[in-house]
């Protein structure tokens, strides 16, 4: 359902559009997702397995929302704005074979002085210092909107009244001017799907194929959530958190009319309150950690003295649901519904992270949103080579660089939560410095000079980690993986392999990533292993005996992006 949001004013103009047949109306602005959402179609393609999927991720990271548009199929309606006119229908399960002919699409060549990937917090902070003392920097983004995740903006044929808007959106669009005025060179629309070398990059847009070579590379991608598998997480309804809020705060449009909420981290009690607050029933929100307040004593004094506007923030949120069950040391352990979800029941957690029988209680809700923290984005920097370690502690891969966010490429610079999660703030800060290693290293800037000015942003940095520390002692759980699933429970979305057929592989002696995705298909499909791989490997962990490193997850490789064969073909990787 459409629903308002302070200082953002609802376009008056319509687009018609059709999906199955029945006609839809959105607005001028929408994504397809939040036109068929609002619209309550929530079902979009087939799966192998005889059922429907639908809007996941909402960033185009999980290929659930493919739709056929205009005879088009696999086309994202996260990622696709609406048209008047547009013919949608259901994505088959297994949809015609693709054009693989190169045909005449133009290619592009940029050799930027540095291409920063990421239009995030992180990289229009980087983009902004480097453009700023008149250095050629290029940025790249997959959306059509700046701003990332966290500071995701309005459509801009919706009139803002910045008096009236939150702070999060006023600093997004205040980050987003200072980059534009500082003259980054822009480029939406385009996603990179191959790494080959720091100065040979392949990306594509709608109408055309582009090389990137540039002479510095700062990889700014963010980070995706946390996939748990849970019985009934694969139908239609079921959200990740962040993709709630992208309908939100990008659409005005809510996930459902009765929502449940279920996770680890203070994402989920931000969408929440947000949701109260645009008029929408949140019926539960389950946290994975203890919240109970004397047992975080140490972790509310130690936020309050790092960041005490943050923290006025957060009880601003708690306020908000004072009325919504607000349940710790608990998690959605079943999805129940025919074709969408229609209830969800949460159970309180043991140590393990493993339900606790005869706690069980159902709510009913026609979207469940699960927010299980964050893995960063790091197939570029990992296909290109650069160093990552495993840290137990999150159960990722976090990038090996210095405090400037150098990686062991010395061309190479991994800011924001792509190199590990500290959180947007932390993404800010950190952009700034590497901006001004980047420049030190291109000798644009002297080092006194350099000192001099980055030395409040130094302060800034410190600060965002300390309360960073403290948030993640509050919320502290250890990561989940198949603690809640069945062995009748899809953990490979894409391709539908169950829990107790990764078992079965593991039993046969498929203990790698690897072996089981060449026995299984899990991680083969369109999301790349991006929202089963946490899954698998716990699995191949527990069946070898050896401790998860920097490769036991899945080889990085191009295209590391879908990207039709005929693409592929027509782009010349190799200098003319």
């Amino acid at each position: 359902m459409r629903v308002g949001v302070p200082g953002v004013e609802p376009p008056a103009e319509s687009v018609r559009l059709t999906f199955e047949g029945h006609p839809v109306e959105g607005v001028v602005g929408d994504t397809l997702a939040s036109a068929l959402v609002a619209a309550g179609e929530m079902g979009l393609r087939e799966a192998v397995d005889g059922g429907r999927r639908g809007v996941f991720c909402g960033m185009g990271a999980c290929h659930e929302c493919a739709v056929v548009v205009d005879d088009r199929p696999g086309t994202l309606a996260c990622m696709t704005g609406v048209e008047d006119g547009q013919e949608v229908s259901l994505q088959p399960a297994a949809p015609r074979p693709p054009d693989v002919s190169p045909g005449d699409r133009p290619r592009r060549e940029l050799s930027p002085t540095v291409l920063v990937v990421g239009g995030g917090p992180g990289g229009l902070s980087v983009a902004s210092v480097i453009a700023g003392h008149g250095v050629d920097v290029v940025v790249i983004d997959e959306r059509s909107k700046l701003g990332g995740q966290f500071y995701k903006q309005p459509p801009p044929e919706r009139a803002i009244d910045d008096s009236r808007i939150d702070s999060q959106y006023r600093a997004g669009r205040k980050l987003i001017a200072r980059a534009q005025e500082a003259g980054v060179r822009f480029l939406n629309d385009v996603t990179l799907w191959g790494a080959f070398a720091p100065d040979s990059l392949a990306a594509r847009s709608e109408d055309c194929e582009w090389v990137f070579r540039p002479r510095r590379l700062v990889l700014a991608t963010g980070a995706h959530e946390r996939p748990v598998p849970i019985p009934g997480w694969t139908l239609p309804g079921v959200m990740t958190t962040g993709a709630a809020q992208t309908l939100l705060r990008s659409s005005q449009v809510a996930p459902g009319e009765r929502v449940v909420l279920s996770g680890n981290g203070p994402l989920n009690m931000q969408v929440a309150a947000e949701l109260v607050r645009a008029g929408v029933e949140v019926a539960a929100l389950a946290e994975q950690a203890d919240l109970r307040w004397w047992r975080n004593l140490g972790s509310g004094a130690g936020m309050l003295a790092a960041a005490p506007e943050l923290v006025a923030k957060g009880f601003s949120y708690r306020t908000t649901l004072a009325r919504v069950p607000v349940i710790d040391r608990a998690s959605v352990v079943e999805i129940r519904g025919d074709q969408r979800a229609e209830a969800a029941v949460v159970a309180r957690l043991d140590a393990s992270g493993s339900p606790v029988p005869g706690t069980e209680r159902e709510f009913a809700a026609d979207s469940v949103c699960l927010g299980y923290g964050f893995i960063p984005a790091n197939e570029i920097s990992r296909a290109l080579g650069c160093d990552h370690r495993y840290d137990p502690d999150t159960g990722t891969l976090v990038a090996v660089r210095t405090a400037t966010g150098r990686t062991s490429i010395d061309s190479v610079w991994v800011v924001g939560d792509a190199g590990g999660i500290n959180g947007a703030y932390v993404a800010t800060a950190l952009g700034a410095i590497a901006g001004g290693d980047v420049l030190a290293d291109l000798g644009a800037v002297s080092s006194d000079h350099l000192d001099r000015a980055l030395s409040p942003v130094r302060k800034t940095l410190l600060r965002h980690r300390r309360f960073q520390h403290h948030l993640r002692g509050l919320y502290r759980a250890e990561p989940l993986t198949t603690e809640l699933a069945h062995g009748t429970t899809l953990v490979c979305r894409c391709e539908s392999v169950t829990l107790g057929e990764l078992r079965e592989a593991a039993a046969g002696g498929a203990t790698s990533a690897g072996a089981t995705k060449r026995l299984t298909r899990a991680g083969m499909g369109k999301c790349q292993g991006r929202y089963c791989s946490p899954s698998v490997l716990a699995v191949a962990a527990e069946a070898s005996g050896l401790a998860l490193g920097e490769f036991s997850g899945f080889a990085p490789q191009a295209p590391i992006r879908p990207v039709a064969v005929g693409e592929v073909a027509g782009t010349a990787i190799a200098p003319d």
